[in-house]
């Protein structure tokens, strides 16, 4: 059984930073195509970062140069690094999987789903 389990997040103040990491079990996580989503209230859930199996990293263009998707292999984690952090950037953040590729930016599409993480941001 596939699992992703968040940790990290909190509050900061503007140009603060924090680290979200993601723990999996249950799958070849080599393999899988995972990255970090964001949903702020009344919004859509928006993709912030993604990392596929051969290392190839994207990014929200509201977030280049500023947070680090990295994964470590041997230890199965996936983390997020935010730095020079915004009241923007406020959000409950979720870690997600897909086996098989690529979600194109839609979340409909992810496999699994971390249970989530708040990030908050004061002024």
């Amino acid at each position: 059984q596939v699992q992703l389990v968040q940790s990290g997040g909190g509050s900061v103040h503007t140009g603060g930073s924090l680290r979200l990491s993601c723990a999996a079990s249950g799958y070849t996580y080599s393999r899988y195509y995972m990255g970090w989503f964001r949903q702020a209230p009344g919004t859509e859930r928006e993709e912030v970062a993604t990392i596929d199996s051969d290392g190839r990293i994207t990014y929200a263009s509201s977030v280049k140069g500023r947070f680090t998707i990295s994964k470590d292999i041997a230890k199965n984690t996936l983390y997020l690094q935010m730095n020079s952090l915004k009241p923007e950037d406020t959000a409950m953040y979720y870690c997600a999987a897909r086996d098989g590729g690529s979600w194109y930016g839609r979340w409909e599409l992810v496999g699994f789903w971390g249970q989530g993480t708040q990030v908050t941001v004061s002024s």
